[in-house]
């Protein structure tokens, strides 16, 4: 076992947040759609990156905090659609610190949530560049929390899995149906109806709820609650599409009554008791 060695304290601005040092690099996540979900380190991020390398998922209206004069190359990864390959968005944020500027690698949701963040960590290593990983808040929570959906809730389960679909074939769906009271599915919507049947062969019922939630937490945000049984077809039905967050367990019975946007708008709750656990009887 190696020596715990602690870790030296970053250099602070006089204001006492950090400095973006040039010839290192900051993966910074910038939450799911809503600008306001970006936290205070990634304003500072943005406030002192020369270059940004953006992810296609980041809402334009973050970009407004950029410095003046802040370099913008578009560096988004989206499956299944011409884009840049990862080993090149790699070599250029090797190449700009290297080059002696402050780079800013700007994702959406969370860089190490399935955001290939670690993979791009592990080249800077390799390469010697120095870097420093900014979270935000991944899709799967925010975005559901941005349709009234808590993944966690004491009278639901006591788990919840996260799943990336990008390749469902690698996934145990077997298992994680077994395990997982609720399932939290990435990048699932070209591969919704083989996800379905394999959830179905693991003993999930056709009743089973599920949430759909297409450009979650902006304001194209729509939200589809269906079954497991009836999903395929009603997505195609509402024509939704990528990007989004496909939730599946009981979980999703809960925007009954947390729906806060439709609360916002003066709707009153479709049930104050959508577990039927009778804690909302009066």
């Amino acid at each position: 076992m190696s020596d715990s060695v602690p870790l030296s304290p970053l250099p602070r601005l006089a204001g006492g947040w950090p400095e973006f040092l040039p010839g290192w690099v900051w993966l910074m996540g910038a939450g799911p759609g809503d600008p306001g979900l970006v936290t205070l380190h990634g304003l500072n991020a943005l406030g002192q990156a020369d270059v940004i390398l953006v992810d296609a998922l980041v809402a334009r209206e973050v970009l407004d905090w950029a410095r003046p004069g802040a370099e913008i190359i578009e560096a988004g990864k989206r499956g299944w659609v011409k884009s840049p390959k990862q080993k090149d968005i790699s070599a250029r944020l090797i190449e700009e610190a290297r080059a002696g500027k402050r780079v800013l690698r700007l994702k959406g949701g969370d860089p190490f949530v399935f955001g290939r963040g670690g993979e791009e960590a592990l080249d800077l290593l390799r390469a010697g560049v120095g870097f420093r990983v900014l979270p935000g808040i991944s899709a799967g929570i925010g975005g559901l929390a941005y349709a009234g959906i808590p993944v966690t809730h004491r009278d639901v389960g006591n788990a919840v899995t996260f799943v990336t679909a990008n390749h469902p074939e690698a996934v145990n769906w077997a298992e994680i149906s077994r395990g997982s009271p609720d399932i939290v599915i990435y990048m699932g919507m070209r591969a919704l109806p083989a996800i379905r049947a394999a959830l179905l062969a693991a003993g999930r019922g056709e009743s089973e709820p599920v949430a759909v939630v297409a450009s979650a937490a902006t304001p194209a945000q729509k939200v589809l609650e269906t079954t497991l049984g009836a999903c395929v077809e009603e997505v195609a039905r509402a024509g939704l599409t990528a990007p989004a967050i496909i939730c599946v367990g009981r979980a999703v019975l809960l925007r009954q009554a947390l729906d806060w946007q439709a609360l916002a708008r003066g709707e009153a709750p479709r049930s104050l008791d959508p577990l039927g656990t009778g804690k909302g009887d009066s």
